[in-house]
């Protein structure tokens, strides 16, 4: 297939480079490029973004990175030949094309869309259409939302992950949001001014966060629990009118992603156990009495890399466990030896993959795998992948539409999946306002080899109820319902006390 990238000859940037080797890769598949010209500036964005590489210490040669056009001679598109497939970027039309995708952001074509939308402080709803008939489309997402260049590589990442699923066929949609109103994008030109204001408020918002380190421990997390007396959050769709009960930390490491089991007739909690001077996570478990937790949270398990999201489970008369190990490039499996602790590595899962947030169900007959994945750069939470297995232990399958979702409101798993009136409900993590910032319900309505789907049904954030900035998981188990959200903690100088 002869496939050509319409790009606007005025603005050409790294990642245009980047998708045109990465499409290059696939079988069958020519790649080139058709360049035009415009008026369209984005000059004074790249001044906007030295002042930020500068101010944060980001690199200048990522996916943003300007090009001269001389850059792309080598995928010079052969005029004389006729391209199967036209993907327009912003810099022109399809003519002569058996076919033309036209690529948008909150429907309006263009970089100037996109960077506006960020500028904004919009999550931009990126679409690939022929003609009228939706091809592909997703949120782009960032945890660096305040960094304008910073959000703008994030998104350049992922939407070259939604190009190249397209182009082989995986063209995932996103599933409508409760109260999200559709919001058309702007290709108006921003004046320096505006730019200018930015800029000022970028540096005074550094100088901010330099303080608020210097005084507090950040990022804090904190584990809020509840005895379940009634409907829980999963029928509820809001807070509990009695609100929620903290579990205790010294303020110098925190608690998040409480996961509990029932066990031999015992609750046991695991948690992520961050001690802020380490800088690293390991799982710490506590069981828990009638009334609540008794004592603290133990360590009983660590390695030499992070551990987070203890997603633990019990079969065949043993307790596994699925730990977050991102930061090694994998998805393991442990198996308890002396339960709450002794655990030892049973088998990896998944290898070479930067994997967030793994999260178990078995349906349909098989197992399935959901976990969100950094491909390449970008964001760790608008990507869902899914592997299937016909046992807990594997082997693993990729599912061949892969990523399933591009959506930085629900893509990222927040909890066990919980079958309810025969419906597969699904916690996860809208992140368009940061990480972790409200908790979504969803529920599934496809999930066999052939493909995935959810309708978003609800979505929490924080308040009276639940004080703080952030809610991102939800579990339960005998009778005890947990969640987890943000504090702030001030550093030992000043002691050691948490609040929200």
């Amino acid at each position: 297939m002869r496939l050509v990238l319409r790009i606007d000859g005025s603005c050409v940037r790294r990642w245009h480079l980047q998708l045109l080797e990465r499409l290059g890769a696939i079988a069958g598949l020519q790649a080139s490029v058709a360049l035009s010209t415009s008026e369209a500036s984005s000059e004074g964005f790249d001044r906007l973004f030295k002042l930020e590489a500068l101010l944060h210490g980001l690199a200048t040669s990522g996916p943003a990175a300007l090009l001269p056009a001389t850059a792309f001679d080598r995928y010079r598109a052969d005029t004389g030949a006729r391209p199967d497939l036209v993907i327009d970027l912003g810099g022109g039309n399809g003519a002569g094309a058996s076919r033309h995708w036209r690529l948008s952001f909150d429907g309006v074509a263009g970089e100037a869309a996109l960077l506006n939308a960020l500028l904004a402080g919009r999550t931009p709803l990126a679409e690939i259409r022929e003609g009228d008939a939706l091809v592909a489309a997703g949120r782009l997402g960032t945890e660096n939302g305040h960094i304008v260049l910073a959000a703008f590589t994030d998104v350049l990442e992922r939407l070259m992950t939604l190009i190249v699923a397209a182009v082989s066929g995986c063209g995932a949609k996103v599933p409508a949001l409760p109260g999200a109103e559709p919001v058309r994008g702007s290709a108006d030109a921003v004046g320096t001014g505006v730019l200018a204001k930015v800029a000022a408020k970028e540096l005074a918002r550094t100088l901010t966060a330099r303080v608020y380190r210097h005084l507090y421990q950040a990022p804090h997390w904190r584990v809020g629990w509840r005895k379940l007396g009634g409907p829980d959050l999963l029928d509820l769709r809001q807070h509990p009118d009695g609100g929620w009960r903290e579990l205790a930390d010294d303020g110098q490491r925190f608690y998040a992603d409480p996961f509990p089991i029932q066990h031999d007739g015992e609750v046991t909690l695991f948690v992520e156990d961050y001690a802020h001077d380490l800088g690293k996570g390991v799982i710490s478990a506590v069981a828990f009495g009638p009334d609540g937790p008794l004592g603290a949270p133990q360590c009983g398990l660590e390695q030499d890399y992070h551990l987070s999201y203890p997603f633990v489970f019990e079969r065949e008369g043993q307790v596994w466990m699925i730990p977050e190990t991102c930061n090694a490039a994998r998805i393991e499996l442990f198996r308890a030896t002396a339960f709450p602790g002794g655990w030892v590595r049973e088998a990896t899962l998944v290898e070479g993959t930067v994997a967030s947030d793994a999260t178990l169900i078995e349906h349909g007959g098989r197992w399935w795998l959901f976990a969100t994945v950094r491909d390449g750069g970008g964001a760790f939470s608008d990507a869902l992948h899914l592997w299937s297995a016909p046992d807990f232990r594997g082997p693993w399958s990729p599912h061949p539409r892969n990523p399933v979702l591009i959506d930085i409101a629900s893509a990222r798993p927040a909890g066990r999946m919980v079958l309810r009136d025969g419906a597969l409900l699904r916690p996860v993590q809208d992140c368009r306002r940061g990480y972790g910032t409200a908790l979504g319900i969803a529920k599934v309505t496809r999930l066999d080899p052939d493909g995935f789907a959810q309708e978003v049904e609800t979505i929490i954030g924080t308040g009276k109820l639940w004080a703080g900035r952030k809610l991102h998981t939800l579990n339960s188990a005998g009778g005890f319902e947990f969640i987890d959200g943000s504090a702030f903690a001030r550093r030992s100088l000043f002691g050691s006390r948490a609040r929200p």
